[in-house]
Formats: structure tokens, sequence, C-alpha cells
């Protein structure tokens, strides 16, 4: 951490946030750096930050959240949050920590300042090798895990609305277009970007997961087909949730997949050889839900309603 760095930190803890703001605009852009916002606390009359206290338990910090994934080192969920969506280009997305029965651990994360961080529309996400990958606005944007750091952000030309987004073992990246036309993109490590596969069978593609094999697992909201292509971009497997509409897709370590449908509010559960049953229902815009592996459980936004879910496995 630099003199500066900790120099502002220290501030963000002491200083209210009218003085914070005015400092802020006091000192140009190219002075500042990049600052991941601090768990729940409040200043005191004497002027002395105090964490929020045992007895507390906050419950919210949610704004059109449209994936989560889940960070196992810090037992956290990491919720991507659109900001106020008043302007297509507004940059003021972000991340929030949330502990593993709902409540908020860090409201502002990632975004507490926008010093040397650019995140407008995330939405879906992703977690490897000290990683957080998310999309956003035709980029993928990669952040420090550990720190929240910006890290790169990869330009995916041709892209209209990259949505679903899954990383393999070795970094490479896929990431689904929803529409106009369905697609799926391919970054590898080096930043290099190609089109993975296009058109039918993919209908509307919306969540992306990488299963236990390497291949790479994708769900249409048009529909409720679960495909399954190798990493060549060939289709090797086509199975169904029982709903359509599909938003959100998991695969666990023995196979099983967990697919959430945003038009319907269901999950459906796709256990390896049998039939999909529903097994969570009434969940409104179920959006792209995160694997809970600590806790073994699912996490789902529900988009408008500013809200996670929760549903435990068996």
């Amino acid at each position: 951490m630099t003199n500066q760095t900790a120099l502002i930190h220290s501030a963000n803890r002491r200083i209210a946030p009218a003085v914070l703001i005015a400092v802020a605009l006091a000192v140009p852009a190219a002075a500042q750096d990049f600052v991941a916002g601090e768990p729940i606390g409040a200043l005191s009359e004497a002027g002395e930050w105090r964490p929020m206290s045992d007895n507390v338990t906050v419950f919210g910090s949610f704004h059109f959240t449209e994936s989560c994934t889940f960070d196992p080192d810090k037992n956290l969920v990491l919720a991507m949050n659109a900001g106020s969506r008043v302007e297509a280009n507004d940059d003021d997305g972000y991340v929030s920590l949330i502990n593993p029965d709902g409540s908020v651990h860090t409201p502002k994360w990632i975004g507490a300042t926008r010093d040397g961080l650019e995140l407008h529309d995330p939405l879906g996400s992703a977690v490897s090798n000290g990683v957080l990958y998310t999309v956003d606005s035709g980029y993928v944007r990669l952040f420090d895990l550990a720190t929240g750091r910006p890290e790169r952000s990869i330009p995916v030309p041709g892209s209209t609305l990259l949505n679903g987004i899954a990383v393999a073992d070795d970094g490479t990246i896929y990431a689904s277009n929803t529409r106009p036309t369905g697609q799926l993109w391919k970054v590898t490590t080096g930043g290099a970007v190609s089109l993975f596969a296009e058109g039918a069978p993919l209908e509307a593609p919306n969540g992306v997961a990488i299963d236990q094999d390497g291949n790479i697992v994708v769900v249409n909201v048009g529909d409720n087909a679960v495909l399954t292509y190798d990493p060549d971009g060939s289709v090797i497997r086509t199975e169904h949730s029982v709903e359509g509409g599909n938003d959100g897709v998991i695969v666990t370590a023995d196979g099983t997949k967990y697919v959430s449908s945003v038009r319907y509010g269901s999950v459906s559960r796709l256990r390896p050889g049998q039939e999909a049953e529903i097994i969570a229902s009434g969940i409104p815009s179920a959006a792209s839900m995160c694997y809970d592996s600590t806790q073994n459980q699912l996490v789902i936004p529900l988009n408008p309603n500013y809200a996670l879910a929760f549903v435990r496995l068996d």
C-alpha cells in the first residue's frame, strides 16, 4: 500500500461523507488511487470509526443485482449491482459483500470510490484463481479478488449484450451474448477474443458454467435447453430443465446442474442420468445464481426486487 493509499484509507474511516466528497473534488483524478470499501461501521460523535456492533444485523445493499458469485476463502457472496440505471453509460456499478445468512458485510466493496474504477452495469460474474470476472457494457473486467483492485478490461468487439460468464481452470473466459443474435464468445488469458459459437441451438443464451470435465454449459432464455459444448465448440450434450426462460446455471462437483428461470421463478435440478425436477419455485425474476459451496446453498439475485434468495440444498 502506498503512503497516499494509506492516507485515503485512513481518511475514509474518520471523515464525514460530505467532507470526503469535497476532498475528492479538490484533488485531480490522476492523483487518486483505487480504494476498496470497508465493512459496515460509522463515525462516533468524537470522530472515531466504530465497526457495527455484533448485536446489529443489516439486510439489503442491492441495486438491480443481476448475478452473484461466492468466495470460499472469505466465505462471502459477491453481489454485482448495476447502480442507478438512469443512463446507459452511468459509471456507478458496484459490488457488495454479503454474509452467507444474507446479512450485509460490506455495502460497497468495489465502488466505494470511483478512483481508478470503471464499472457501469455488471451482469454475469465468476471467481477463478484469485480473480473476480464480470461482463460489463461490452467488456470483460477482471478484479483482484483479495483487494477488489481493477486488473484488466478486455473489450469484446461485435458483442451487443454480454450477459453470462464462466472461466475454465486455465483462465479461458466464455461469455454469452444474449441479443439480438445468440452467441458465445471466447477470451484467452492473453486477451485474444474470438466467436466460439453462434446461432441455433443458442436461443437468447444467458447463464454459462464449466463442468467437471472442462466443458462449457449454457442455458437459454428462449427455451429450456441446457447445452454442453466441448472446448472445440461442438455440442456434445443437450438436456432440458423443467421450465424455460432460464438465466443462471450451476454445475456442482458431482455433475448435478441447477438452472434458474428468470421468467417463471423456478429452480430445476438435473442429476446425471435422471429427469429434471423443480426444487424451488415462486422466486420472482430468479437471475444468475451462484453456489455457496461452504453452506451448500444456492444464492439467487431477484433483479428489480433488489434482493437475494437463499435455497438450502439436500
